[in-house]
């Protein structure tokens, strides 16, 4: 069986999802070849990274069988029969426990696949292992009380981001091409910034999900746009468990041939709060924005529109939201949670109902700035964090109980007001460390945004190689 002429520089395991297809139809390798390569980029990562959770090799072996079978045959079963895939500790799989990255949860098999991974089933992925994140999702890090320390495959000190962090180190890694993730306030966009990776957090409904909540999506953490796009085709198809979910859509996935000529883009540099912007993260996100001026776009810096008092309230809100979880447990299973979030959630016992409406109706305020803002541009570029890395052990970059969520400035409004922001590689610090970009779009323009990210991949010059694993 002869390899495609690629892989003589690219490893089966570092193909795209769109070329692994490719290569299938054209029986240049098979699912169960591209599973075996994958295994071994975790054998040889995973010591150094823990990015995985219930990881199935022998599972995993037995669906890509199948699959190359299926494309022995010529019948394949769906739009990704045969593609690798992960899935985040928080997206229920059928018999299989939904710790939330804490020790404090009971390990209950879930019932049935929730929507995400019963899409991505449906299409013939074969899914070999969840992956990691902290406790309830409720911090940017790769820090856990359940699962093992989780770290960033481009330096190991350094923090994956979170709380999709195993999706992120795992795209990062190599551990093949498609990585679900989730994210209610940059829990894809971060992990995918600080990876090296593209991350698309949807418009709120877009990606059906279960159990939906304010801000809550599914997204797709890839290395290419396109791969994400062929992502979404499928994670975007309905289910009627979301009471939040949009209507289905006809939208082609795979238009995203875009023109920045005549856009009008605002540079966002200053979110209105949270953590002061880095220099090196700041030059990236001014050079992309000068790339898509010179391929025609009318770029105007613009002011952030998030406030101190929306920052503050989202806090308010979310410490009694995660109180109110970890008051429901007996003392001794809710002192097993990562200290650093029961510090945090405890505050929240100390609230009034006022305070924490107050904190909600922040939501509000922050949708009605968002639509006010996109009455003038047609997209906002910014950066995805105002830090360029933080140490691996850290449960956030200021890693302060009591300002929790000063790093997710650029990325938290966009999951309020509902409105689809990619995250997406612009470049690289001094070091060599990858700097991500955020580009926002109106409310339902998911394609829009997919469609200006594939336009940056080709303005944006050469990438640096994928890290490579640490020698023994």
């Amino acid at each position: 069986m002869h390899k495609p002429k690629q892989d003589a520089i690219t490893s089966l395991h570092d193909l795209s999802a769109v070329d692994l297809l490719a290569g299938y139809r054209a029986k240049q390798f098979s699912p169960s070849e591209v599973l075996e390569e994958i295994i071994a980029q975790v054998a040889a990562w995973e010591p150094h990274i823990k990015a995985l959770y219930l990881y199935d090799p022998d599972g995993a072996r037995k669906v890509a069988k199948a699959s190359t079978e299926r494309w022995q045959q010529g019948e394949p079963t769906g739009t990704l029969d045969g593609v690798p895939a992960t899935i985040k500790d928080n997206v229920a799989t059928k018999d299989q426990p939904v710790p939330l990255g804490s020790a404090s949860v009971k390990l209950t098999p879930a019932a049935k696949d929730a929507p995400p991974a019963a899409r991505l089933r449906e299409a013939g992925c074969v899914i070999f292992s969840k992956t990691t994140m902290p406790d309830y999702g409720m911090l940017s890090s790769g820090l856990s009380s359940f699962h093992p320390l989780t770290r960033n495959p481009w330096d190991v000190s350094k923090n994956p981001g979170g709380s999709s962090s195993g999706a992120g180190a795992a795209g990062a890694a190599g551990y093949g091409p498609l990585h679900l993730g989730t994210d209610i306030g940059g829990s894809v966009r971060l992990p995918a910034a600080w990876c090296g990776l593209v991350a698309l957090k949807p418009s709120l409904g877009r990606v059906p999900i279960d159990p939906p909540y304010v801000g809550r999506v599914a997204g797709p953490m890839t290395r290419s746009v396109d791969d994400a796009a062929l992502m979404m085709s499928v994670l975007s198809r309905p289910d009627r468990r979301d009471g939040m979910s949009l209507p289905a859509l006809e939208v082609n996935w795979k238009a995203l041939e875009k023109s920045p000529r005549k856009l009008r883009i605002g540079l966002m540099l200053d979110a209105g709060s949270g953590q002061k912007l880095e220099k090196e993260a700041r030059d990236v996100v001014v050079k992309a924005a000068k790339a898509f001026e010179s391929a025609g776009a009318v770029v105007t810096e613009i002011d952030g529109i998030l406030t101190p008092e929306m920052l503050e309230g989202l806090d308010h809100f979310w410490r009694a939201r995660t109180w109110d979880e970890l008051s429901k447990l007996s003392p001794a299973d809710r002192g097993k949670t990562l200290p650093y979030i029961l510090s945090w959630a405890e505050a929240g016992a100390k609230l009034s109902g006022v305070d924490v409406v107050r904190g909600f109706n922040q939501t509000m305020a922050i949708r009605a700035a968002a639509t006010k803002l996109f009455c003038e541009v047609d997209y906002v570029i910014s950066p995805v964090s105002p830090v360029v890395n933080f140490p691996a052990e850290y449960a956030a970059p200021l890693n302060d109980p009591a300002k929790p969520f000063e790093h997710i400035c650029f990325t938290v409004p966009w999951n309020m007001s509902e409105n689809p922001a990619l995250a997406i590689n612009g470049g690289y610090d001094k070091k060599g460390f990858p700097i991500g970009i955020q580009i926002i779009g109106r409310r339902f323009d998911d394609i829009g945004v997919l469609g200006m990210g594939k336009a940056f991949e080709g303005l944006r010059g050469p990438q640096k190689p994928w890290p490579t694993p640490p020698k023994k």
